[in-house]
């Protein structure tokens, strides 16, 4: 793989952004390599492109094929293991979403669901359940849209983005015309 200054540059970025989405930097590269490489690379190939350690490599792959967003190939006669991003951009940030929801949204849920079982004793516990409660129902309905978008194809949600603030829009518009009538 050609290390060019903008794949590298690319690279390099993603790792740093690999952090805040929930995997280290390295795996971060590793991903971005294969996302702009046109063919499947071996682990040697992502050492020496990256500069990192057999034993990193290793587990950057284990780290992505767990996220699901790697395959592993086989060319016949050669008995190394080939690996490239799998699926679309579309389909790496819908794992990417999915693997999130489950790790962080889905255990908050849960715990907040606990919460709002048990009985308050006093006033400031009444509050804070209502705080909980509205916290709660927040991240339902963000967990439930975003899942309706998964579902859409990549055309409608990119057609769905570019409306974007025609949205607000929109709603400004119903909001007035509610108003009127009420």
């Amino acid at each position: 793989m050609q290390m060019t200054p903008m794949i590298t540059a690319f690279v390099m970025h993603f790792g740093e952004m690999g952090s805040r989405w929930g995997f280290n930097r390295t795996v971060g590269q590793i991903y971005a390599l294969l996302v702009v490489s046109n063919r499947a690379l071996t682990a040697v190939e992502i050492g020496e492109a990256l500069h990192a350690s057999r034993g990193n490599v290793s587990m950057g792959i284990k780290e992505l094929n767990a996220w699901q967003l790697i395959e592993t190939q086989h060319v016949p006669g050669d008995r190394k293991e080939y690996y490239r991003s799998k699926g679309s951009i579309w389909d790496m940030a819908n794992r990417v979403f999915e693997e999130r929801r489950k790790r962080e949204i889905d255990p908050t849920l849960s715990m907040l669901r606990d919460i709002l079982l048990d009985n308050p004793s006093n006033e400031e516990e009444r509050y804070a359940q209502t705080q909980i409660n509205e916290i709660h129902d927040l991240l339902e309905n963000i967990t439930e849209w975003t899942q309706s978008l998964q579902s859409l194809s990549p055309e409608k949600l990119n057609t769905l983005m570019k409306l974007g603030a025609g949205v607000g829009k929109v709603l400004d518009i119903k909001d007035k015309l509610i108003n009127k009538t009420g």
